[in-house]
């Protein structure tokens, strides 16, 4: 048997490649969108593609089933409940995909889609019917389980889709023996449950013992319990879900646009017609000098998600990059499904020497002179951008909450006549948050460098729940 991980960090997405070297055969199932590390593994154990499956219709991110069938002929897999417009080998329960000694069997476990299936993996040489382990897909994580409120806007109530969980972790995945290794689509940091472990995968035992949504409960329960405190889904989730099930263009098609040079003048011509510019250098950079207008989401960080929630689809976006990082940028946007970008700004940054009138900086105070302004007589609005929870467990007294994920839609409340300063936890959304309120048109601004990490770092006092150890 072949049985290999694949995990991509900046999206906290597991694919995987399960196979027979000896029958050369192997399926992909919920591939990334750029598919190399794929093409090279099977060439590597000398086995051909035959299949890939989508253990549902994702929302964070384009998966690579179209670029798989049109490279390798792989037929694709989806949940029988699935409807999209390229052809599909449709699972119903207990169908089997047979690979050399190697059984792919479906279960349908709807819950954070309808048409979710998880697979159990069969290595026939070890038992014919005890399974190795089981693909979850975004049905059952390391300490939690899918959300179900992300089909909302299609229609799906997340209490429904909570019953069906319900159904789906009891009926199918429960009964499973305790030794059964479980391998999920997503660890820590995905958007597409609200706290799942650090660790890549485990076991059903584990999470039968230590997953909270697994305790003995009644399905009323466990609705409330998982439809409770989910994070904010970024906007482009919806997008995602819809074009995962459409016959769309192939990632290589977008990045030959995405890499084409444009000069200064032809940008600022787009710009004008409603292009979107998208600076993906690191905040520090960022803040000494970025093009007017422009918006921050630093490859350094969680790009997809934030670029996916600041930037619309329908529009076409611009890239400024550090030098040679152009590519990563229009690679982390087509990852999910941003394939509108019209090309990057040639020699990044310096096209702007001599062009002072296009340059904007963003003032970034250290703690201390942060503070002192906020003492002084005509202190600044202090704008903490982080979640609300985030924000009820410490916070600078006399600070506004605006969330990132909505502070686009809500710069009306802030002051026009006010100095802002602008805070995070560390300086990564802080950074696309002054670039966002900066584009809205209010103009002095400046960041606390190093977020409230640093405030607190430096001894200065907080306010909420935690407080009281300070």
């Amino acid at each position: 048997m072949i049985f290999q991980q694949f995990y991509l960090k900046c999206l906290a997405h597991a694919s995987y490649v399960v196979g027979d070297a000896r029958a050369q055969v192997a399926a992909v199932v919920d591939p990334q969108r750029d598919i190399e590390q794929y093409l090279d593994f099977a060439r590597e154990h000398d086995v051909r593609l035959t299949h890939v499956v989508l253990t549902h219709l994702h929302a964070d991110f384009l998966a690579g089933h179209l670029e798989l069938r049109d490279r390798t002929g792989a037929t694709i897999c989806l949940g029988a409940a699935a409807k999209a417009e390229y052809p599909f080998l449709a699972l119903k329960e207990h169908d089997t995909l047979e690979l050399g000694r190697v059984r792919l069997e479906a279960l349908s476990t709807p819950g954070h889609t309808p048409e979710s299936i998880s697979l159990l993996v069969f290595d026939r040489d070890r038992s014919e019917s005890h399974p190795y382990a089981v693909l979850t897909g975004d049905t059952l994580f390391v300490g939690d389980v899918g959300r179900p409120d992300l089909r909302a806007s299609l229609g799906w109530s997340a209490s429904t889709l909570g019953a069906m969980l319900y159904d789906s972790v009891h009926t199918k995945l429960l009964p499973l023996p305790d030794d059964v290794l479980v391998y999920p689509a997503h660890g820590a940091g995905s958007l597409c449950g609200k706290a799942i472990g650090k660790e890549t995968f485990t076991t059903l035992g584990e999470q039968r013992r230590a997953n909270y949504a697994l305790q003995p409960m009644d399905r009323e329960a466990f609705v409330r319990l998982v439809t409770a405190d989910q994070p904010d889904a970024p906007a482009y989730f919806t997008h995602d879900a819809v074009l995962n099930a459409k016959e769309h263009p192939t990632l290589e098609k977008a990045m030959a646009v995405a890499l084409t040079p444009v000069d200064v003048e032809t940008l600022l011509a787009r710009q004008r017609d409603g292009a979107q510019v998208l600076d993906t250098r690191e905040p520090a950079e960022y803040a000494a000098a970025h093009l007017r207008g422009s918006v921050n989401v630093g490859l350094g960080g969680p790009l997809a998600t934030w670029a996916g929630t600041i930037l619309r689809p329908d529009r076409p976006i611009l890239i400024v990059a550090e030098a040679g990082r152009e590519e990563e940028s229009a690679m982390r946007l087509g990852r999910i499904g941003f394939d509108n970008v019209a090309g990057y700004l040639e020699s990044g940054l310096h096209a702007l020497d001599g062009r002072p009138e296009l340059v904007v900086h963003t003032e970034r105070l250290s703690p201390a002179v942060a503070s002192d302004r906020i003492h002084a007589a005509a202190p600044p609005l202090v704008v903490d951008v982080r979640s609300p929870p985030e924000y009820a467990h410490a916070h600078i007294a006399g600070s506004v909450n605006i969330p990132l994920s909505h502070l686009a839609e809500r710069t009306t409340e802030l002051p026009r006549d006010r100095p802002l300063l602008v805070h995070c936890v560390g300086g990564y959304r802080s950074s696309i948050a002054a670039s966002v309120l900066q584009r809205a048109g209010l103009t002095v601004i400046s960041e606390l460098a190093g977020g409230l990490a640093a405030w607190e770092a430096a001894g200065f006092p907080v306010t909420g729940h935690a407080s009281h150890s300070h």
